[in-house]
């Protein structure tokens, strides 16, 4: 039985799908003005790998995640850039399922966009008010946080201590709001702003109320799984849970919220800080595959430092893995059932990730005995218990002999050792994105450099 740390009762609980052998997922995804950072590379990966293992162990996964196309942040960066906010949400959206794709990540099953469901975020929000669970001020609409008893669940707190904590927090429509903490599901359009008409005034819905009509949407009520990062955790999901109640609704089952990047000197990676490290930078610069791994060593739930020297062990690690794939070549092989058991065991406990991933390496050792003493047999059920559980962790291992360089990518990755040589790292750059460009993958060795698709 799969346990999982839910947030709203902060302990482990079993996973046990609304419908038999069907899980329902719905994770936060991007808010689209601005350059992806690890952080999200994380949030992808993470949810990534709870997505592969679920199906993994025979489970029928819908995975939704939506992108947010309309938002405070958006219309910032349009009107600082002299852009529309459309054509701001179509460069971030393009560049984030390219980098999507670069983690070898696979996109949800649906990926509903917040423009799209404006009306039903109107219709929602007039039940609330019909409800007695929002109300209408002269600059938008605001839930009333007072009218949830069990508000603040998801933050672990009570009202009481929440109100007592919330000090300036929000000061966005003060003058209008019956409490500090009521937050915006509708506001109205200023000047030049894209807006919708709804029977308040045209405005856009707030970021809140976008997701809970999205997943109750697709998903319907009880759905079991509701994943973000631990920044989401208060106030947006618990926002999220309190319009779904308040609307008479079960929202999701449990609550998975991973942990921070951290940036160097130990600070939490925020692009509010300004101490974050694109994504795109890291992938340039690395095999994808060593963030994967990376990501997969570090538990989700807490905090993860990201360093050239854990990159480093991570890549030299894959190569070892790859050697092995490579080695023993192709195989009909059952997977060893000992080392299949182990990965289950620890995946089922909360994804521990770090112990599952170290099966692996364990494999590898083990199977790597195995040819040396000549027992192909067990070396073969080895590696194909090491390429089911890299499957569900999202690694492609191997293959790498298999790989046809032709003669124009082999030039290019001559000219940058040569580059590289001579220190000339500009060149070696321009050199690395021509072959990306080409669709080849790069990886720095001691024997120079090596491409593999």
């Amino acid at each position: 039985m799969l346990r999982i740390h839910d947030t709203a009762r902060g302990r482990l609980v079993d996973l046990e799908p609304r419908d038999p052998g069907k899980v329902s997922m719905y994770v936060c995804g991007p808010t689209v003005y601005d350059v992806a950072h690890l952080g999200h590379g994380r949030h992808l990966l993470v949810f990534d790998v709870v997505r592969r293992y679920l199906e993994w162990s025979g489970l029928e996964v819908r995975y939704v995640s939506n992108v947010t196309d309309i938002e405070d942040k958006i219309i910032a960066k349009a009107n600082a850039t002299g852009r529309s906010t459309d054509e701001v949400v179509a460069t971030y959206e393009a560049e984030w399922w390219r980098l999507v794709e670069r983690l070898g990540c696979r996109r949800p099953d649906e990926v509903p966009h917040a423009t799209q469901y404006v009306d039903e975020m109107v219709t929602y929000i007039q039940d609330l008010i019909d409800r007695g669970r929002a109300y209408a001020t002269d600059d938008g609409v605001y839930f009333s946080v007072e009218s949830l008893e069990d508000y603040g669940q998801l933050a672990r707190q009570s009202l009481e201590s929440l109100r007592e904590g919330g000090g300036d927090r929000d000061v966005v429509g003060r003058t209008n709001k019956r409490s500090p903490l009521d937050f915006a599901l509708w506001k109205n359009a200023k000047p030049g702003e894209p807006s919708w008409p709804s029977p308040w005034a045209d405005g856009r819905p707030g970021w809140h109320i976008e997701c809970t009509v999205m997943a109750l949407g697709l998903l319907g009520d009880a759905f079991d799984l509701h994943g973000g990062g631990l920044d989401l955790q208060f106030p947006h999901h618990e926002n999220e849970r309190a319009q779904a109640v308040a609307g008479g609704h079960a929202f999701a089952t449990i609550w998975l919220h991973h942990g921070m990047v951290l940036a160097p000197g130990g600070q939490e990676m925020h692009r509010s800080a300004g101490n974050f490290v694109s994504l795109d930078d890291l992938l340039t610069r690395h095999d994808p595959r060593a963030y994967r791994l990376l990501v997969a060593r570090s538990h989700y739930r807490s905090p993860m430092e990201v360093s050239e020297k854990n990159l480093a062990d991570a890549t030299e690690a894959l190569r070892g893995l790859d050697r092995l794939v490579d080695t023993v070549g192709p195989t009909d092989a059952q997977p060893d059932a000992a080392t299949l058991q182990r990965f289950r065991d620890y995946m089922d406990d909360d994804f521990n990730t770090p112990q599952a991933a170290a099966i692996l390496f364990e494999a590898r050792r083990a199977a790597n005995a195995a040819l040396d003493t000549e027992d192909r047999a067990h070396a073969e059920a080895l590696t194909a218990a090491l390429l089911s559980i890299s499957g569900a962790l999202g690694l492609s291992l191997g293959s790498v002999g298999d790989t046809v360089v032709d003669a124009a990518a082999a030039t290019l990755a001559q000219e940058r050792d040569a580059a590289r040589a001579a220190k000339d790292w500009a060149r070696a750059d321009d050199l690395r994105a021509e072959l990306e460009g080409r669709g080849w993958i790069i990886e720095d060795t001691a024997g120079g450099t090596r491409l593999r698709r």
